[in-house]
């Protein structure tokens, strides 16, 4: 098999469009979106899967969404800028004292 090639038949336009409403029920936009935290292949981020790997992602998302499924899917976090992941880095005082050089009023909580 080539890479980047299907190992079985073409799911069809139906559970393609069931997935992606899954999908956007779990707050994801499209399927590019989604290849994060689902896990999907470069090939399944175009929208191309096997009928069996729709069905399993389809199957795993109905569960997550379910009542009786156990915890509730997590919604996906945004990504951070390199400044906001930076500010996370910085330790807290370090952060009040730049807040009070530039004039605003620190409490702590």
């Amino acid at each position: 098999m080539a890479f980047g090639q299907q190992s079985g038949p073409p799911a069809s336009a139906k559970q393609v469009r069931e997935l992606l409403a899954l999908l956007n029920d779990a707050g994801h936009s499209d399927f590019r979106d989604a290849r994060g935290p689902m896990a999907f292949t470069q090939r399944q981020a175009a929208g191309k899967f096997t009928r069996d790997e729709a069905a399993a992602f389809i199957e795993m998302l109905e569960e997550a969404g379910s009542p009786e499924g156990g915890a509730p899917a997590a919604r996906p976090t945004p990504r951070l800028s390199t400044a906001e992941q930076a500010l996370r880095r910085m330790p807290a005082e370090q952060l009040a004292a730049e807040l009070q050089r530039r004039g605003w009023i620190v409490v702590e909580p």
